[in-house]
This record gives structure tokens, C-alpha cells and sequence, in this order.
């Protein structure tokens, strides 16, 4: 009888702690997403003006499509490679802790490769095609992001906007891969565009926001060489963290340096309305593009994780 007792005492009780993580608004299953995409060699918009660029794309857009899960989900991921490629292709996953020889291959023209992973880690990870030269792969567009939410939905405070922004330096040449080693770059990007966030510039759009709102920028440096220095100009990150990890939170940061290969999340809250470019402190690639003006207005609209991606202009 008392071992009937104990049993059912450890039953209720199972079933109480399992009700409690329910109540506490942790996931108690991890979901599994499958995730394809198809390397896409072709002309993407890079400025205002209509310059085109002959770019390497995952689906046809520099950059890539964002990607969402939450911690400890399971990733099935596959890329193909069409026939009507001329260049092997790769697929390199920063929130992946898996092996590299197996799953990053190239794969030729015509070729398709799957692989799995569990999102271990909470954060903003850089993925990237790794095939060779990795330099040109990366600079000619093959580069974007993805996210992993932690599974505690009250790790982070709770944000009213988020935005994608992705660095990447611009190579006019994109046959010139000396000019990628040497770091002659053209120009620096966010999202794939040369001011493209910039509403005084030809072509040019904004970040949408409105006065006392927690807006949260989950930013990646695709490089493929430059550091940069982000900087909300007029305000002052309230919180950055490394690599998106909730334990990694650092408060009150006027400038914060983001590696190649690297990201953070970034919060702030603009008090009043009117204009915060976000900017790398490194002015050279300030001043030849990577300037996103968040605007904050009242009447601000919704806008999606990556706005004007892909990039198109009204005709002329």
C-alpha cells in the first residue's frame, strides 16, 4: 500500500512540476522545421539609382531569408544547387554545432545536400555559403541570418519592433577577388543595399518606429573583411547583447564593435520623435552606405524584419 502511496505521491507530482513549466510560458516540446532554400546565381538591386549586381544568392536575395526557431528546436535543412548554376555551392549555419567536413561541403551544379541540427544556443547567428574562395561567396551575397529565440519568453524584455540589419562590404567587381583580400571594397551595405535605409538619398526608404517603442535590431557583420563599430547617433543602446544570448547583456553602450562572422542584438528606446541614423562608427563605411535612419513618428506603420528586401524601385 505504501508503495502505491509513493507512486501516486511522484505521479502528482510530475504532473505538477510539468503544469508549472506550462504556467511559467516555457515550451515543453521542441519543434522541428524544415527549412530548404536554392542557390540562385543572378542581378540583385544595390542602390537607388537601379545599379544591378551580379550577385550569388540564397533565393534570389542578398540577403538570404531570414530564419526563426526557438531554442532547442531541430533544423532539417537542405540546399540545392540548380543545374543552371555554373559555381559549387555551400551552406554554412552559425547556430549549427555539427560537423563541418559532412554537412558545409560545396556541392557541384545540379547537386542537392541535406543535413540536421538542434538550435542549441539563443541568439542572432551569421549563415554563409562556405564553398571556395569563401571570401567571394560571402561578398557576392551569400549571407543571412537567423534567429533563435530563447525558449524562455521572458528572458529578453519584451520588444514592440524588431529589425534585420546585416553588414556587408560591396565589391563592383564581383570577379576580382584580389580586391577582397587587399579590402578594396567599394562601398558597405545594410541589407544588401548602398543607403538603402536612408530617406534623403535617392531611392532611399527608413526604419519605422514610434517615441517610447523598445525597438530591437538583431545585426550581423557578414564582412566579408570589415569590423564594424554600430552606433545609434542621438541615442544610446540600452541593451546589447553578444552574439543575441540573453547572459551575454551589457547596459548602456554608446558604440559596440561586431567582428566578421559576428552578431548582437541591440535594444533601444527613442524618447521623442524625429530621426536616429544607426550607423558603424568606422566612417568609411558610414559614408559609402551603411546608414540606417530609424525614424520615430507617431503615426508610425508596421514594417517586416528586413524591409526592402529585395530591393524594388518604383519605375521610372
Amino acid at each position: 500500500m505504501r508503495t502505491h502511496r509513493s507512486s501516486f505521491r511522484a505521479f502528482t507530482w510530475a504532473i505538477g512540476a510539468a503544469a508549472s513549466v506550462a504556467l511559467a510560458g516555457v515550451p515543453a516540446l521542441a519543434k522541428t522545421h524544415e527549412v530548404s532554400m536554392t542557390a540562385v546565381e543572378t542581378d540583385v538591386i544595390i542602390d537607388g539609382g537601379g545599379e544591378k549586381y551580379a550577385a550569388w544568392t540564397f533565393n534570389g536575395t542578398m540577403p538570404g531569408p531570414v530564419v526563426r526557431v526557438t531554442e532547442g528546436d531541430v533544423i532539417k535543412f537542405t540546399l540545392t544547387n540548380p543545374a543552371t548554376n555554373k559555381n559549387p555551392h555551400a551552406m554554412d549555419f552559425h547556430a549549427a554545432e555539427i560537423d563541418f567536413l559532412a554537412n558545409y561541403k560545396a556541392i557541384n551544379a545540379g547537386e542537392t545536400i541535406s543535413y540536421t541540427f538542434t538550435a542549441k544556443k539563443p541568439g542572432i547567428f551569421f549563415y554563409h555559403c562556405g564553398a571556395p574562395p569563401m571570401i567571394q561567396h560571402v561578398a557576392r551575397g551569400m549571407f543571412g541570418a537567423i534567429i533563435v529565440d530563447p525558449k524562455d519568453p521572458k528572458a529578453l524584455p519584451k520588444a514592440d519592433r524588431e529589425y534585420v540589419l546585416i553588414q556587408s562590404e560591396h565589391y563592383k567587381n564581383p570577379n576580382d577577388v584580389q580586391a577582397m583580400f587587399d579590402r578594396k571594397f567599394d562601398g558597405v551595405m545594410f541589407n544588401g543595399g548602398i543607403f538603402k535605409y536612408h530617406p534623403f538619398v535617392t531611392g532611399g526608404g527608413k526604419l519605422d518606429a514610434k517615441p517610447g517603442e523598445r525597438v530591437r535590431i538583431y545585426f550581423v557583420n557578414a564582412g566579408p573583411n570589415e569590423f564594424s563599430a554600430f552606433h545609434p547617433i542621438g541615442e544610446i543602446w540600452d541593451n546589447v547583447y553578444e552574439s543575441g544570448n540573453p547572459a551575454n547583456n551589457l547596459k548602456g553602450v554608446q558604440t559596440y564593435v561586431v567582428g566578421p562572422g559576428s552578431a548582437a542584438t541591440f535594444d533601444v528606446v527613442v524618447e521623442s520623435a524625429g530621426a536616429y541614423p544607426l550607423v558603424t562608427h568606422s566612417l568609411t563605411g558610414a559614408l559609402r552606405g551603411a546608414i540606417a535612419v530609424l525614424l520615430a513618428s507617431p503615426d508610425a506603420k508596421p514594417q517586416p524584419l528586413m524591409p526592402m528586401v529585395p530591393w524594388e524601385l518604383p519605375a521610372k
